[in-house]
C-alpha cells in the first residue's frame, strides 16, 4: 500500500549545535541558506555541556540567515515551559520575517534533564505534559481569542496568561514521535511528524503503520490526514558505487528519496551534516531531482 499526502517537498539539514568551533553550528546554517534548502534544524540538548543553548543558537543563525527556516530538532520541553517557549518562538518569528518552525519532542534522557533541574516523567507522564503544552503553545499565538488563557492539567497549568504576540506565519508545530499513543497526538494536536530514520525498528517499513495510526487520529479528531506534514531525519554519504541505502551516487539517493515519498507519503527529508559539501551535494544534485521524479509520478497517477 502506498500513501502520497501530495505535499510539496522540503529538504534540511540536521546541525550538530557543537559549541567548539565556536561558529561551527551557525557556518552549517548558512551554508544551507546559500545552497538553497529550505529548512535547518539543530538538536536539543540543554544537558549536554558541549552543545551550544539550542534557543540562543537558534536566534544567531536566523540573524545570519536570509532565508532559510530554522527549528530545533526537537525542542525539549521538560527544560523548556511552553508559555515561555511559545512567546520566545514568536518573538523570533517575528524577528525573522517568518522563518521559524517549532520541533518539539516529550522528553528523553531524563537523567540529563533531571541533573539540569527539571521533571522526571514516565512515558505516559511525558506525553500528557506535551499535549498540555501544545494547547498552551496554540493558546499564546491566539491573539483573536480575546480572552486570557486558561489552561488547567496535571503538569502545567496557566491561569490569566496574555495571549501573544502572534507569529508572523503559521509555525508548524512537528513532534518526534515513535510509538502508538504520542503518534496518536500527533494525528489530534499536530502540523508535523518528525521521527529519524535510525529510531526505527525495523526501517523504513515501519512507516505505514506509523503513519496509520497519525491517520486514524486525526479522523477520529476530525482532521485531515493529509494536513500533517511527515518528515524524515536521514543520514547518507555520496559514493562512486551503490553501497546501501543512501550510500551511493546523488542519482541513486534521489531514486531512493523519491520512493519514500510516493510510499510512505514523507515530503520532508532533513539530512544529518555538519559537512559544507555534504550540504552543498544534497541541494544542488538531490533535491532537484527528487522533486522531478516526485513531480512526473504525479502527474502521471494523477495525484496533482
Amino acid at each position: 500500500m502506498t500513501t502520497d499526502y501530495g505535499h510539496d517537498l522540503v529538504f534540511g539539514t540536521f546541525v550538530t549545535p557543537a559549541n567548539r568551533p565556536v561558529h561551527q553550528a551557525v557556518e552549517q546554517a548558512v551554508v544551507a541558506d546559500r545552497a538553497g534548502l529550505d529548512l535547518v534544524t539543530f538538536q536539543d540538548h540543554p544537558y549536554i555541556a558541549k552543545f551550544h543553548d539550542t534557543s540562543t543558537l537558534l536566534a544567531y543563525a536566523a540573524a545570519r540567515t536570509e532565508r532559510i527556516h530554522l527549528s530545533a530538532n526537537v525542542t525539549n520541553l521538560p527544560l523548556r515551559p511552553p508559555a515561555v517557549l511559545a512567546r520566545a518562538i514568536a518573538t523570533l518569528d517575528l524577528l525573522s520575517g517568518g522563518r521559524i518552525e517549532l520541533g518539539i519532542g516529550a522528553g528523553a534522557f531524563w537523567d540529563g534533564v533531571a541533573g539540569m533541574g527539571g521533571p522526571r516523567r514516565t512515558p505516559g507522564e511525558s506525553i500528557e505534559a506535551l499535549e498540555e503544552a501544545i494547547a498552551i503553545i496554540r493558546g499564546i499565538w491566539d491573539t483573536d481569542d480575546p480572552g486570557v488563557l486558561a489552561v488547567r492539567g496535571k503538569h502545567y497549568t496557566v491561569h490569566g496568561a496574555k495571549r501573544g504576540p502572534a507569529p508572523a506565519h503559521p509555525v508548524g508545530i512537528w513532534v518526534g514521535a515513535y510509538k502508538p499513543r504520542i503518534l496518536r497526538l500527533v494525528g489530534r494536536a499536530a502540523d508535523g511528524w518528525l521521527p529519524s530514520i535510525q529510531y526505527l525498528p525495523n526501517g523504513l517499513p515501519d512507516l505505514t503503520e506509523m503513519n496509520r495510526h497519525i491517520d486514524e487520529a486525526a479522523l477520529a479528531a476530525g482532521r485531515e490526514p493529509g494536513g500533517i506534514r511527515r518528515f524524515l531525519n536521514i543520514g547518507g554519504h555520496f559514493t562512486t558505487q551503490g553501497r546501501g541505502f543512501l550510500q551511493g551516487p546523488p542519482s541513486q539517493w534521489a531514486e531512493e528519496l523519491a520512493d519514500v515519498a510516493l510510499t510512505y507519503g514523507t515530503s520532508g527529508f532533513i539530512l544529518a551534516s555538519d559537512d559544507a559539501t555534504l550540504t552543498e551535494t544534497f541541494a544542488a544534485e538531490v533535491a532537484p531531482a527528487v522533486r522531478e521524479l516526485v513531480e512526473t509520478a504525479r502527474r502521471t497517477h494523477g495525484h496533482e
